[in-house]
């Protein structure tokens, strides 16, 4: 039976090369891409502006449909983020938030 300290260090020698690993298929993913670039004449600014923002599929959000209306003023609120203040005082005032339910 292996003892911890020699465990340890197979799991140091894994650990090297696992990195190893890793960094020669990642210099071998980097020299592929270079090479697509190039063949097909693209720039990092080509490739930038392919990409859409993060968090949507093509650059633009969907609007979301307010859920709640307040009575008198007719402010929205689509119960995305913070309450806004108009709701939790009339909250705090004892009423429900299905009362203000669109």
């Amino acid at each position: 039976m292996s003892t911890l300290s020699e465990l340890i260090a197979q799991k140091n020698a894994l650990d090297r090369q696992i990195a190893e690993a890793r960094s020669s298929d990642r210099a071998a993913a980097i020299a592929q891409i270079r090479s697509l670039m190039s063949e097909n004449g693209l720039t990092t600014a080509d490739l930038v502006a392919a990409v859409p923002p993060r968090g949507t599929a093509n650059g633009s959000r969907a609007k979301v449909a307010p859920k709640y209306k307040h009575p008198e003023t007719g402010v929205t609120w689509t119960g995305r983020g913070l309450k806004p203040r108009w709701l939790t005082e009339q909250l705090a005032a004892g009423k429900q938030i299905s009362d203000f339910a669109i």
